[in-house]
C-alpha cells in the first residue's frame, strides 16, 4: 500500500546551517517514528516558503547513508499572504503496509500550528 507521511519544521534563519540542521532533525525523526528503510520509499517532495533560498533541504536526505537512490526534489511553496515563514515541509510517498491512522506525521518547532491535531498524535 502507498502511504504519505508529512512532516514539517520551521528555522532560525535563512542560513545554510539553519536549514540542514533542521531538515537533518526532521527526516530522521520521521524515518525513525515510521520505522522507514530506503527501499520503502518510492520519492520525496521538499518545499521551503520563498524567505528560505539558502540551501536545498533535499541533500540532507541525499547524503544520509543508504538514502543515496531515493528520488528526491525541492520546490517553493506558494506565497499566501501571513502563512508561516521560514519553513521547510516534506511529504514522503511510501510503501508500507501501516493504516493511514498508524503513521506518524512530524510537526517540529513553529510548525507544529500548521497541523496541532497531527502534532498531538506524535509518539
Amino acid at each position: 500500500m502507498v502511504r504519505g507521511i508529512r512532516g514539517a519544521t520551521t528555522v532560525q534563519a535563512n542560513t545554510v546551517a539553519d536549514i540542514t540542521k533542521e531538515t537533518y532533525v526532521l527526516v530522521n525523526e520521521m524515518i525513525a517514528k515510521n520505522k522507514l528503510k530506503p527501499e520503502m520509499v518510492a520519492h520525496v517532495l521538499f518545499t521551503v516558503t520563498a524567505d528560505l533560498n539558502e540551501a536545498f533541504p533535499a541533500k540532507v536526505l541525499r547524503e544520509l547513508n543508504g538514502w543515496e537512490y531515493v528520488p528526491v526534489v525541492c520546490a517553493q511553496e506558494i506565497p499566501v499572504p501571513e502563512s508561516l515563514p521560514l519553513c521547510v515541509r516534506v511529504l514522503m510517498t511510501v510503501n508500507t503496509d501501516q493504516s493511514q491512522s498508524d503513521i506518524d506525521h512530524i510537526y517540529l518547532n513553529d510548525a507544529v500550528k500548521l497541523r496541532p491535531d497531527l502534532s498531538l498524535t506524535n509518539k
